[in-house]
């Protein structure tokens, strides 16, 4: 079965025109649609059915370089190449792809990069949540038509997997363990069988070359529906580590903040690298439980402490410094976040931060104001 075409352009440029430019957070086909491009032009390489890009190509795109034209690509995932390479190999075969991995693994990111340079569209998105119907995943029906016309074509609304496999390109699935088990293993015909039947209609659509899925899953949700061993068979699953060292650390969460703030015309990120090395610094020996120069052991909060919140940290601290300061990204201006962030459960967490600050913050070297603005918001 053929699903009907419900529009006649491609799906970035059926994305309202000009608004793209206007979108907080463009989609990855748009926002680097220059790398894309320029990947794609040069890009001599054997590609899958289906790919905009060769696998070099993709994973190009992902860790950074720079091209012979003189074109620089810019990194969107920092950490071992292999992970990549993995990925990007398993997409290229008939296995999907679980990126598994602690909050702020920068699992999400990953996955849309990777469906923006396989497939040009990183848009055919189920997101996980206790509540995802069955529909979501297979179809479901414009009951206006159904109840008029009975069971048809025209009345069949297709999942965002269903137009994956009709259109030989990548689907996306996040947090695919919050999803009921039973709706979970609706996926196990589609990754076995390559096909999804419409018992309504006496049809099935079959999954064209290029089709597959990435799906995303944390290691904190463990035990809320752990996928069954029949649905993880089907997956090649990539665990994204971490960022190894505070070097790696403070690069990722410096472009981060430079994109976010670019698109929220926040002052530089480079003005304020210092505090950003000193959050990334306290996220690490608390999450660690023991200091950078391993001399003092430190409890650790309840919290995960990951890249992505330490980014958040750093954007809101940006924000204050732009419109209630001088633009200058300073230590009272991440204080706030950072006790937000580190003090999730009011009690046992408090203790932790407060003997945490007086133990090892207040002796360090260069670190006074720092102290001294943690002490005030946390008093």
């Amino acid at each position: 079965m053929t699903l009907p075409e419900t529009t006649t352009t491609t799906p970035a440029e059926s994305r309202i025109g000009s608004a793209k430019d206007r979108a907080l957070r463009p989609h990855a086909e748009d926002a680097f649609a220059h790398e894309l491009a320029a990947l794609a032009a040069q890009d001599d390489r054997t590609r899958p059915a289906r790919w905009k890009l060769s696998p070099w190509a993709v994973a190009t795109y992902l860790l950074g370089g720079t091209l012979p034209d003189g074109t620089v690509i810019t990194p969107k995932y920092v950490g071992p190449r292999r992970i990549v390479e993995v990925a990007v190999t398993t997409l290229a075969t008939d296995r999907a792809l679980l990126l598994l991995g602690v909050p702020g693994t920068a699992k999400t990111w990953v996955s849309e990069h990777l469906a923006a340079a396989v497939s040009g569209d990183s848009t055919l998105l189920v997101q996980g949540t206790a509540g995802t119907p069955e529909e979501a995943v297979r179809y479901g029906w414009n009951y206006a038509q159904l109840l008029a016309h009975g069971p048809s074509r025209d009345a069949l609304v297709p999942s965002p997997v269903m137009r994956a496999m009709d259109r030989g390109m990548t689907a996306r699935v996040e947090e695919l363990t919050r999803i009921p088990a039973d709706v979970q293993d609706t996926l196990i015909t589609i990754l076995s069988e390559k096909t999804l039947p419409i018992p309504e209609l006496g049809e099935e659509v079959q999954a064209v070359g290029g089709f597959n899925l990435i799906a995303t899953a944390n290691d904190r949700d463990r035990g809320v529906n752990e996928l069954s061993s029949a649905l993880r068979r089907r997956f090649n699953t990539v665990v994204l580590p971490l960022p190894a060292t505070p070097d790696a650390e403070v690069d990722i969460v410096s472009r981060r903040v430079d994109q976010i703030g670019r698109s929220l015309d926040l002052p530089a990120v480079p003005d304020g690298v210092d505090e950003i090395r000193r959050v990334v610094t306290v996220f690490r020996e608390l999450r660690d439980g023991v200091t950078t120069d391993g001399r003092t052991k430190v409890k650790s909060p309840s919290g995960t402490l990951s890249t992505a919140e330490a980014i958040s940290v750093v954007t809101g601290g940006l924000a204050l410094a732009a419109h209630f300061g001088d633009g200058v990204l300073r230590s009272a201006d991440v204080a706030a976040g950072l006790l937000g962030a580190v003090v999730r459960d009011p009690a046992a967490d408090r203790v932790v931060w407060q003997e945490y600050l007086e133990t090892v913050v207040r002796e360090r070297d260069g670190w006074k104001d720092f102290y001294r603005a943690c002490r005030e918001v946390s008093a």
